[in-house]
């Protein structure tokens, strides 16, 4: 009787967290499809208007090991109703913005409360559910990765009927019932001792530089180059390199990284596939409402096929994996990428919705194969004590493929969109695809790995 009732706390502490996790993968996909609605608000181009999809990775990137670090000092049930309570303000504030940088600083803001979510909602499960452990943690996943392929869908539907402010308002009933959940139900973990300087303030400032400059640096290569910012991002990554290596409890691991070549090229893979993946994932709802004219809503449902699919081959790629280890299930997820890229190059103007579909749906499957098995080759590769930090510099590669695939499609749709600018940005991907492709192949098979841990 007594393990039924902790089955039923778990899953409601579960389901609580949950709640809130889902908020920071829910506000990064939803953004899709209100992009053109916010470029005609707020006057701005396609690469000004992709500034709001890379502050959100960009904050998201620093702010969630800080988190995790202030939810070991702090308590995690404090930093996580904190969190909350930061979203709120960010989703208040947004649908009011008398400006784009105000709006900018908002959804910086959202991406910093979001973010403290996820460590501290991770730290509560770890201590607090012993029998059941994975299945929590899997639970969890499902929450972020199901959010986050129905956010342009559910996105354009709100826009449809409410306009860009929704997909900020959207995020209170989330909010307030986690909250409330949270209050009553999260245990009341005693703080650890504060210490400030665990926290790699020096390194973190360097990385934002570094990407900034990358950024400015690629949407400026086709008007003026702003070699200044490239020189900014080539002297603050050596800055960050050298830094780090100093470091007792680094942002970044980099001599970790240099004594693992698996497993930094596994990150450098994910990276990748990221980046195309996400010059989709955000490129295709601007280009069915400013070229094909959809309305948001129906934007959103058609972009169900790329989200959808991935989600409907999840498990099929899963079992794959149990049998054959991950490499077999990275090469066919790399064949797909390629295959559906290659198929972009033969959508034309007058193509049908149906062919459109069928593409998007090959690249949606690439996405279901590449997440699982890129999570599984890590784990791999990384001693079972690093799993945290290895975890966390996942999300990191993920944050970083997504601001360089919104800096290429600033730089792609800047001027002028039409089908021959996403086939540029499809010819562009296809030499991504095949890195992609070469990496899943050197990765060692099962055996080897096998051998190589003898």
């Amino acid at each position: 009787m007594t393990g039924t009732k902790n089955s039923h706390k778990s899953w409601v502490l579960v389901l609580t967290i949950g709640l809130g996790t889902l908020l920071n993968p829910l506000n990064s996909s939803m953004i899709s499809v209100a992009l053109t609605r916010m470029q005609q608000e707020f006057e701005l181009t396609f690469a000004d208007a992709s500034w709001l999809i890379s502050v959100f990775y960009l904050a998201s990137a620093a702010g969630q090991p800080v988190m995790g670090k202030l939810s070991d000092m702090f308590g995690p049930k404090r930093m996580f109703l904190a969190g909350l309570i930061t979203v709120a303000a960010a989703s208040m504030l947004a649908p009011f913005s008398p400006n784009f940088p105000f709006l900018l600083g908002c959804r910086a803001l959202q991406a910093i409360g979001s973010s403290t979510l996820f460590p501290s909602g991770m730290s509560i499960v770890r201590t607090s559910i012993t029998k059941g452990q994975a299945k929590a943690l899997a639970t969890l996943s499902i929450f972020a990765s199901t959010s986050a392929a129905f956010g342009p869908s559910i996105g354009g539907l709100l826009i449809d009927s409410w306009d860009w402010p929704s997909i900020f308002i959207v995020n209170f009933p989330f909010i307030i019932v986690s909250f409330l959940m949270a209050i009553f139900i999260l245990p009341d973990k005693r703080q650890g001792k504060f210490e400030l300087a665990r926290i790699d303030f020096v390194g973190i400032t360097l990385f934002i530089i570094a990407v900034i400059g990358l950024i400015l640096f690629l949407l400026s290569l086709d008007t003026q180059v702003h070699w200044w910012a490239f020189i900014v991002f080539i002297i603050t990554s050596v800055s960050f390199y050298y830094y780090e290596k100093r470091q007792t409890e680094p942002f970044i691991d980099v001599i970790g990284l240099k004594k693992n070549k698996n497993v930094t090229l596994v990150y450098l893979q994910f990276i990748t596939i990221n980046l195309v993946y996400y010059c989709y994932f955000f490129g295709f709802p601007t280009f069915l409402q400013q070229v094909k004219h959809y309305s948001p809503g129906n934007t959103g449902l058609i972009m169900l096929a790329l989200a959808g699919f991935g989600v409907i081959v999840s498990p099929f790629v899963g079992r794959l994996i149990d049998r054959h280890g991950p490499k077999p299930a990275l090469i066919t997820g790399s064949v797909i990428l390629f295959s559906g890229t290659a198929l972009l190059l033969t959508l034309h103007e007058t193509s049908s919705l149906l062919w459109l579909l069928i593409i998007m749906a090959v690249l949606g499957m690439s996405n279901g194969f590449s997440n699982i098995s890129m999570q599984t080759a890590l784990y791999e590769h990384v001693k079972p004590e690093d799993t945290g930090s290895a975890s966390g510099l996942f999300q990191t590669s993920r944050y970083l493929g997504s601001i360089l695939s919104s800096s290429l499609l600033g730089l792609a749709f800047n001027r002028h969109l039409d089908i021959q600018h996403l086939h540029n940005v499809a010819m562009i991907c296809l030499v991504f695809c095949l890195l992609v492709f070469f990496l899943s192949i050197r990765l060692p098979g099962q055996k080897k790995l096998k051998d190589m841990n003898e």
